[in-house]
Protein backbone atom coordinates (compact mmCIF):
# COMPACT_ATOMS: atom_id res chain seq x y z
CA UNK A 1 0.00 0.00 0.00
CA UNK A 2 2.37 2.56 0.98
CA UNK A 3 4.59 1.27 -2.35
CA UNK A 4 1.56 2.36 -4.24
CA UNK A 5 1.09 5.91 -2.60
CA UNK A 6 5.07 6.32 -2.91
CA UNK A 7 4.75 5.76 -6.77
CA UNK A 8 1.64 7.86 -7.41
CA UNK A 9 2.89 10.49 -5.27
CA UNK A 10 6.11 10.14 -7.70
CA UNK A 11 4.36 9.94 -10.83
CA UNK A 12 2.52 13.01 -9.77
CA UNK A 13 5.87 15.06 -9.60
CA UNK A 14 7.51 14.16 -12.36
CA UNK A 15 4.01 14.78 -14.93
CA UNK A 16 3.94 18.46 -13.10
CA UNK A 17 7.67 18.72 -13.31
CA UNK A 18 8.20 20.11 -9.32
CA UNK A 19 11.25 17.82 -8.70
CA UNK A 20 13.27 20.91 -7.88
CA UNK A 21 10.20 21.41 -5.23
CA UNK A 22 10.76 18.02 -3.44
CA UNK A 23 14.16 19.15 -3.17
CA UNK A 24 13.72 22.23 -1.66
CA UNK A 25 11.04 20.59 0.37
CA UNK A 26 14.25 18.05 1.68
CA UNK A 27 16.49 20.65 2.16
CA UNK A 28 14.30 22.38 4.65
CA UNK A 29 13.20 19.55 6.26
CA UNK A 30 16.98 18.39 6.67
CA UNK A 31 17.38 22.30 7.67
CA UNK A 32 15.34 22.41 10.70
CA UNK A 33 15.66 19.01 11.66
CA UNK A 34 19.83 19.33 11.83
CA UNK A 35 19.44 22.74 13.62
CA UNK A 36 16.84 21.91 16.18
CA UNK A 37 18.92 18.60 16.81
CA UNK A 38 21.94 20.80 17.25
CA UNK A 39 20.48 23.19 19.97
CA UNK A 40 18.91 20.19 21.96
CA UNK A 41 22.80 18.88 21.83
CA UNK A 42 23.76 22.25 23.50
CA UNK A 43 21.54 21.62 26.21
CA UNK A 44 23.31 18.26 26.84
CA UNK A 45 26.67 20.22 26.85
CA UNK A 46 27.27 18.32 23.52
CA UNK A 47 27.37 15.10 24.87
CA UNK A 48 29.27 12.99 24.09
CA UNK A 49 31.68 14.94 22.32
CA UNK A 50 31.81 17.97 25.19
CA UNK A 51 35.81 18.06 25.06
CA UNK A 52 36.03 18.11 21.54
CA UNK A 53 32.98 20.66 20.67
CA UNK A 54 34.22 23.48 23.40
CA UNK A 55 37.73 22.82 21.41
CA UNK A 56 36.86 23.60 18.57
CA UNK A 57 34.30 26.33 19.37
CA UNK A 58 37.67 27.85 20.80
CA UNK A 59 39.68 27.08 18.09
CA UNK A 60 37.14 28.79 15.57
CA UNK A 61 36.62 31.67 17.89
CA UNK A 62 40.30 32.35 17.98
CA UNK A 63 40.53 32.17 13.96
CA UNK A 64 37.53 34.50 13.91
CA UNK A 65 38.79 37.01 15.99
CA UNK A 66 42.48 36.76 14.83
CA UNK A 67 41.41 36.85 11.42
CA UNK A 68 38.47 39.70 11.54
CA UNK A 69 40.78 42.01 13.75
CA UNK A 70 43.56 41.82 11.40
CA UNK A 71 41.32 42.56 8.20
CA UNK A 72 39.60 45.29 10.05
CA UNK A 73 42.99 47.04 11.06
CA UNK A 74 45.07 46.42 8.47
CA UNK A 75 43.22 46.37 5.11
CA UNK A 76 39.86 48.83 6.40
CA UNK A 77 42.30 50.86 8.50
CA UNK A 78 40.15 50.88 11.69
CA UNK A 79 42.05 51.90 14.93
CA UNK A 80 40.89 49.40 17.48
CA UNK A 81 42.34 47.67 20.54
CA UNK A 82 42.14 43.77 20.92
CA UNK A 83 42.01 42.46 24.59
CA UNK A 84 40.70 38.61 25.16
CA UNK A 85 38.82 38.03 21.74
CA UNK A 86 37.00 41.83 21.72
CA UNK A 87 37.81 44.45 19.78
CA UNK A 88 37.28 48.05 21.30
CA UNK A 89 36.48 51.34 19.16
CA UNK A 90 36.95 53.81 21.93
CA UNK A 91 33.82 54.82 22.73
CA UNK A 92 32.30 53.88 19.76
CA UNK A 93 31.69 50.47 20.97
CA UNK A 94 32.94 47.22 20.95
CA UNK A 95 32.67 43.25 19.55
CA UNK A 96 33.46 40.55 21.54
CA UNK A 97 33.88 37.05 19.64
CA UNK A 98 32.60 34.36 21.83
CA UNK A 99 31.35 30.58 21.29
CA UNK A 100 28.57 31.66 19.53
CA UNK A 101 30.43 33.58 16.79
CA UNK A 102 32.86 31.07 15.80
CA UNK A 103 30.37 29.66 12.88
CA UNK A 104 30.56 25.87 14.06
CA UNK A 105 27.37 25.64 14.09
CA UNK A 106 26.63 26.59 10.42
CA UNK A 107 29.44 24.40 9.18
CA UNK A 108 28.26 21.23 10.98
CA UNK A 109 25.26 22.15 9.69
CA UNK A 110 26.57 22.92 6.75
CA UNK A 111 28.86 19.18 6.80
CA UNK A 112 25.66 17.31 8.24
CA UNK A 113 23.15 18.62 5.00
CA UNK A 114 25.62 17.65 2.61
CA UNK A 115 26.53 14.26 4.11
CA UNK A 116 22.86 13.30 4.41
CA UNK A 117 21.36 14.71 0.96
CA UNK A 118 21.95 12.57 -1.92
CA UNK A 119 24.54 12.73 -4.55
CA UNK A 120 27.74 11.30 -5.64
CA UNK A 121 30.72 10.27 -2.56
CA UNK A 122 33.55 11.05 -4.69
CA UNK A 123 32.12 14.81 -5.02
CA UNK A 124 31.01 15.06 -1.31
CA UNK A 125 34.53 14.70 -0.37
CA UNK A 126 36.20 17.82 -1.89
CA UNK A 127 32.44 19.44 -1.38
CA UNK A 128 32.02 19.75 2.21
CA UNK A 129 35.33 21.11 3.21
CA UNK A 130 35.42 23.51 0.19
CA UNK A 131 31.54 24.66 1.65
CA UNK A 132 33.25 24.48 5.71
CA UNK A 133 35.70 26.93 4.13
CA UNK A 134 33.45 29.40 2.39
CA UNK A 135 30.77 29.53 5.85
CA UNK A 136 33.86 30.21 7.42
CA UNK A 137 34.92 33.32 5.14
CA UNK A 138 31.05 33.56 5.46
CA UNK A 139 31.43 34.32 9.09
CA UNK A 140 34.95 36.30 8.80
CA UNK A 141 32.75 38.90 6.03
CA UNK A 142 29.85 38.93 8.85
CA UNK A 143 32.26 39.97 11.48
CA UNK A 144 33.94 42.55 9.19
CA UNK A 145 30.20 44.01 8.19
CA UNK A 146 29.04 44.32 11.46
CA UNK A 147 32.36 46.30 12.59
CA UNK A 148 31.42 48.75 9.71
CA UNK A 149 28.27 49.09 10.81
CA UNK A 150 29.28 49.52 14.74
CA UNK A 151 31.56 52.27 13.59
CA UNK A 152 29.37 54.48 10.35
CA UNK A 153 25.74 53.50 12.00
CA UNK A 154 26.47 52.15 15.38
CA UNK A 155 22.10 52.50 15.96
CA UNK A 156 21.37 49.98 13.73
CA UNK A 157 24.04 47.03 14.64
CA UNK A 158 21.43 45.07 16.98
CA UNK A 159 18.75 44.83 13.88
CA UNK A 160 22.17 44.21 11.20
CA UNK A 161 23.16 41.38 13.65
CA UNK A 162 19.33 39.62 14.25
CA UNK A 163 18.15 40.45 10.59
CA UNK A 164 20.64 40.73 7.83
CA UNK A 165 24.36 39.13 8.72
CA UNK A 166 23.33 35.86 10.97
CA UNK A 167 20.41 35.26 8.05
CA UNK A 168 23.58 35.36 5.49
CA UNK A 169 24.77 32.01 6.87
CA UNK A 170 21.65 30.45 5.51
CA UNK A 171 22.08 32.43 1.99
CA UNK A 172 25.21 30.99 1.83
CA UNK A 173 23.85 27.48 2.41
CA UNK A 174 21.30 27.20 0.64
CA UNK A 175 23.25 28.76 -2.46
CA UNK A 176 25.99 25.54 -1.57
CA UNK A 177 23.28 23.31 -1.68
CA UNK A 178 21.98 24.96 -4.71
CA UNK A 179 25.13 24.55 -6.67
CA UNK A 180 25.21 20.82 -6.04
CA UNK A 181 21.72 19.75 -6.68
CA UNK A 182 22.43 21.88 -10.27
CA UNK A 183 25.74 21.22 -10.12
CA UNK A 184 27.01 18.34 -9.19
CA UNK A 185 24.32 15.51 -7.41
CA UNK A 186 23.64 14.35 -10.41
CA UNK A 187 27.13 13.97 -12.58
Amino acid sequence: MLKTYYAQFNAFVKKKKLEPMVDVGIFILLTLIIHYSYRYWVTTDYFPLSGLMNNLHEFFSDRVFIESSWFIQNILGMDITTEERTMYWGTTGYISINQGCSGLKQMIQFALLMAIFPGPWRHKLWYIPLGIFIVHLTNLFRIIGLAVVLVTVPDYWDFSHDNIFRPLFYVVIFGLWVYWVEKLKKK
